[in-house]
């Protein structure tokens, strides 16, 4: 739900136990957040008004007339006005310049407690208050469709205060639960994929392009081909910062094997023929095509498979993440997959199915 951000859909509420063992997960809310705060901050933060009243020699406003007759002001030259002043000091900028200066705090890594330190004086420069707002004045400060933008980098903020995450355990805390439907956990878990390496791969100088489509590269067609010949596009794309290494992956929310009656469980011929397809189809279009690799990422439950084969100066790999370890094995499989190592596990070996 972190790394996919922009779908965690929620479908009413349950109770569940939450999971307060968080040795790893300061370290990764501070990485998201400072990567939001920073790509916010590129935008301007949200400016919003708040209501003042005070003393002014010049009208504001409305003039309050009765704290105006009952102090005399107007004999010295002055009023007593209540006005409404736009300010960058809100209670969600608040609220996320205390959560950079709590995590600054939290991790253990120097150089992730630097960045947010760092971007906890920016706020301060611009006048933002490191005062953590009362949740009354969050609930009160309603995020609108133009600042919608600010709701991913507030979610953020408030799960730094919190410091726990929900698990499968009925309990007695009350949250919101996730929608549960098939293609929407296809999707989740595509973003999800895509958001880690954003997150761990482009500070490191790693370009990753989301849904990328491909083009046939088509010399003469008949006139009502174009509109029934099928769209190529892949999940998304990464290239390697020095070498220019082009990677293509495709994820499948499904099992990466499929058993046979007479033989032993094989690869999909599908997925195999359809990542052939990406790779030759783009030959010729640019060098960082002309040895492309391809990568189908699975999720798994207790299962490790990393299977590669080079079929015409073309790697591909099958890969899998097991997503029933824990956070930093999982985190740490998921590098080893994307830099096309192999993570380290027991692999299975299989065959490729044919047809």
């Amino acid at each position: 739900m972190l790394y996919a951000s922009d779908l965690a859909r929620t479908f009413g509420f349950r109770d569940v136990l939450v999971d307060d063992r968080i040795d790893d997960l300061p370290d990764l809310i501070a990485c998201l957040l400072a990567d939001a705060v920073e790509r916010r901050l590129r935008r301007n933060l949200t400016r919003s008004y708040r209501h003042r009243d005070g003393i002014l020699t010049r009208v504001r406003g409305r003039i309050d007339s009765l704290n105006t007759e009952t102090r005399r002001l107007l004999s010295m030259g002055e009023v007593f006005c209540r006005f409404d002043e736009l300010t960058i000091d809100t209670p969600r900028n608040r609220l996320v310049h205390a959560a950079l200066e709590r995590m600054a705090r939290l991790v253990e890594g120097p150089e992730r407690a630097h960045q947010c330190r760092s971007l906890a004086s920016t706020f301060a420069r611009a006048g933002v208050e490191g005062r953590r707002p009362p949740r009354s004045e969050i609930a009160q400060n309603q995020i609108g469709r133009n600042d919608s933008t600010d709701q991913y980098m507030i979610a953020l903020a408030e799960l730094a205060f919190d410091l726990a995450l929900p698990t499968e355990e009925c309990g007695s805390k009350s949250i919101a639960a996730p929608e549960r439907e098939e293609m929407w956990v296809h999707r989740l878990f595509e973003r999800a994929v895509i958001g880690f390496a954003r997150a761990e791969l482009e500070p490191l100088g790693w370009r990753v392009h989301g849904k990328f489509p491909l083009t046939w590269q088509v010399s003469s067609a008949s006139e009502g081909l174009p509109a029934i010949l099928p769209r190529m596009e892949t999940d998304f794309v990464l290239d390697a910062p020095e070498s220019g290494h082009r990677t293509i992956i495709d994820t499948k929310f499904t099992s990466i094997v499929r058993p046979s009656r007479f033989a032993d469980a094989r690869l999909k011929s599908e997925y195999l023929y359809q990542m052939y397809a990406y790779l030759r189809s783009q030959e010729g279009l640019a060098p960082q095509w002309d040895h492309a690799r391809g990568l189908f990422l699975h999720p798994a439950i207790e299962t490790s498979v990393y299977e590669r084969v080079v079929i015409q100066d073309h790697l591909l790999i099958f890969a899998t993440v097991d997503l029933s370890r824990t956070v930093p094995e999982i985190r740490n499989e998921l590098r080893c997959v994307l830099f096309g190592e192999d993570h380290g596990t027991a692999r299975t070996r299989l065959p490729v199915e044919s047809k």
